[in-house]
């Protein structure tokens, strides 16, 4: 597998990726949220960010991340594709490529939490409302260890 570049006209499977994802992990997330987030999401925060992807053997998108300025803002795995390393490889080519070593992560989502602290991130400090000023805590963590 190898991480690529996405191109607008992916746009629509990652949201489809996304959103299988966040159904997955962001249960304390309400229903009113995720509609509310998906087309912010595809309209605004991908065409922000330095987006790759790696794709399955058929060509479809197995998990993408979004970097900027030295930050991970967005690391979605499709459900069938989780505990296969892809988060890892994307994780590992946004330091090594981007020089990332900053992201935020919901404090209600323990399995994000653990990913990043065993690939050497640490919390900082922690927002007690997300970036839309809703009540879903925020960890800053940053890279303390190269991995």
């Amino acid at each position: 597998m190898n991480v690529e570049s996405v191109e607008k006209e992916d746009y629509r499977e990652l949201l489809d990726v996304w959103e299988a994802s966040v159904r997955e992990t962001h249960d304390f997330l309400r229903e009113d949220d995720l509609l509310e987030l998906k087309p912010l999401i595809y309209e605004q925060y991908f065409g922000a960010v330095d987006l790759t992807c790696v794709k399955g053997r058929s060509g479809d998108i197995l998990g993408f991340c979004g970097v900027l300025d030295g930050k991970i803002e967005m690391l979605f795995i499709a459900p069938q594709a989780r505990g296969a390393g892809i988060g890892s490889l994307l994780l590992d080519d946004a330091v090594a490529a981007q020089d990332a070593t900053r992201v935020d992560v919901n404090e209600q989502n323990p399995q994000a939490l653990g990913f990043y602290r065993h690939k050497g991130f640490t919390v900082t400090d922690r927002s007690p409302l997300d970036g839309l000023g809703k009540p879903y805590p925020l960890l800053h963590m940053a890279l303390v260890n190269t991995p």
